[in-house]
């Protein structure tokens, strides 16, 4: 029993930085609802890679034997997938404001969550989810229909982003994975970004601002992750995870000045209560003999 203090405030500070990244994410998403309209999102979407390859590529410097196709393809995968989450994203936030893009965007892990469920809560979980949905994008307002198809393809590849992240964290060691798919996703949107210099309104604020973004929603995130879950079972992570629209609705108030009606607010915490309730209440499989001697021996 003398370990349980330490433990507790081990899952307290392990919560309370999950809570900050979540903080960061939105935050730094909201200064790229600033700086879209002066570059464009390729640009801020390539700022953000190429400052996520500056901070990990010092950490992995790969081996020319290692580089093999067999070997690497979930990683470059990846490096696919978040490209495409990443543009789809910010067009949804430049075209829907940040509160709704990141709601309709939680869609796709909260699908994958309950994916093979068969209880009848998650059932419930779901439709009220679907509820929250539609009242934040048919009841009130004009939404524009191409944002929601991007806030649509960037909740889908959200949820490949988790399954590829998988399989590269039980492939490859360390951050070699992440490293890959960060350099992939820079090289695929890097030809996009070059094309949209001639039409972007360059400044020291908007580079400023664009540090900002890689810092806030990718660097520093990715950086605390590992800090995370080694003091918080994936159950809590993902329940605060959960409630990243609300922390979004804020932040797309607080810097883009996003005004959202009653309906929209209460379809906001209906999808957050929805996530929250299923994730919160899933049974975890039956730990195997050798991950309990690990367990007891961590």
């Amino acid at each position: 029993m003398s370990g349980a203090p330490g433990s507790s405030r081990r899952t307290l500070v392990g919560a309370a930085t999950q809570v900050g990244t979540e903080v960061s994410i939105n935050f730094g998403s909201a200064l790229a609802g600033v700086a879209i309209p002066f570059v464009g999102s390729p640009i801020v979407v390539a700022a953000r890679q190429l400052v996520m390859v500056v901070v990990l590529l010092p950490f992995y410097r790969p081996r020319r034997e290692l580089l093999g196709w067999r070997r690497l393809w979930p990683a470059v995968a990846l490096g696919v997938v978040l490209a495409v989450m990443n543009l789809s994203f910010y067009e949804a936030v430049h075209l829907l404001g940040l509160g709704i893009a990141a709601t309709v965007e939680f869609l796709g892990p909260l699908v994958l969550a309950l994916a093979t469920s068969r209880r009848l809560l998650d059932v419930a979980c779901v439709l009220v989810a679907a509820v929250g949905v539609v009242l934040l994008t048919g009841l009130e307002g004009r939404i524009d229909a191409w944002g929601i198809v991007f806030a649509l393809i960037a909740a889908a590849t959200w949820a490949a982003y988790i399954l590829l992240t998988r399989r590269v964290a039980l492939r490859l060691p360390g951050l070699e994975g992440l490293t890959v798919g960060s350099i992939v996703s820079l090289a695929l949107i890097l030809p996009l970004a070059v094309a949209g210099i001639a039409n972007a309104d360059f400044s020291w604020p908007v580079v400023g601002l664009l540090l900002a973004i890689g810092v806030l929603a990718s660097a520093l995130p990715y950086a605390l992750d590992t800090f995370i879950l080694r003091r918080i079972t994936p159950r809590l992570y993902a329940i605060i995870t959960s409630f990243g629209p609300v922390v979004a609705a804020v932040f797309g108030w607080i810097v883009l000045g996003e005004r959202l009606g009653p309906v929209q607010l209460l379809a906001i915490v209906l999808v957050c209560a929805a996530a929250g309730t299923a994730i919160a209440t899933q049974r975890p499989a039956p730990a195997s003999e050798l991950e309990q001697t690990a367990e007891r021996l961590t």
